[in-house]
């Protein structure tokens, strides 16, 4: 499935309850969402993540998912497969055992909505702050920047003071690890 997304750092959480209460969106309960990244043997964060895979395990309330992304066009523009897996351990040893190497740990709140095909996400990530992410999947005709345009005219119609990152979640937890060390 290709998918695209827009991400954006939020700096007013009540602002953007209120908008997005305003605009009738319904934010559900929030939930503990654990993600372990993991990346190619030799990638690095400097490399470009462009027709790379990049594989994640998530859990969310004793429940484990298998995620492949490979961007295409931009970090937040992928082909995207997903499924969930019994055994967490079990799939991580398979994923070392594909050549990939775990990356960062992206431990999160997360309250979700959803606007037609739209998915909402409202994030607080662990020592980050909170942010507000947008993604729908896309045809194999449509293009991935247009969309990406149009969820950003969206965000920006609500008047909330955020700042669009092109960041995944990975690299905002790296920076981070970096910038206390």
């Amino acid at each position: 499935m290709r998918e695209v997304k827009v991400k954006f750092h939020v700096r007013d959480r009540e602002a953007l309850f209120l908008a997005l209460k305003a605009r009738g969106i319904e934010l559900g309960e929030p939930f503990f969402q654990d993600d372990q990244a993991y990346a190619p043997d030799r990638w690095t964060f400097e490399d470009s993540r462009l027709g790379v895979s990049f594989p994640r395990l998530r859990t969310i309330n004793d429940r484990h998912f298998f995620t492949l992304k490979q961007p295409t066009i931009n970090a937040q523009a992928y082909i995207s497969f997903e499924t969930e897996v019994a055994d967490r351990d079990q799939m991580h040893q398979a994923i070392l055992n594909m050549g990939f190497c775990p990356t960062v740990r992206v431990a999160k709140i997360r309250r979700t909505a959803s606007l037609g095909n739209m998915s909402l996400c409202v994030d607080e990530l662990d020592g980050l702050g909170m942010f507000l992410e947008l993604d729908c999947p896309v045809s194999a005709h449509e293009s991935a920047v247009t969309v990406q345009e149009a969820l950003n005219t969206f965000v920006a119609s609500l008047n909330v003071d955020v700042t669009r990152t092109e960041e995944t979640c990975d690299a905002l937890v790296r920076i981070a690890q970096l910038r206390a060390a």
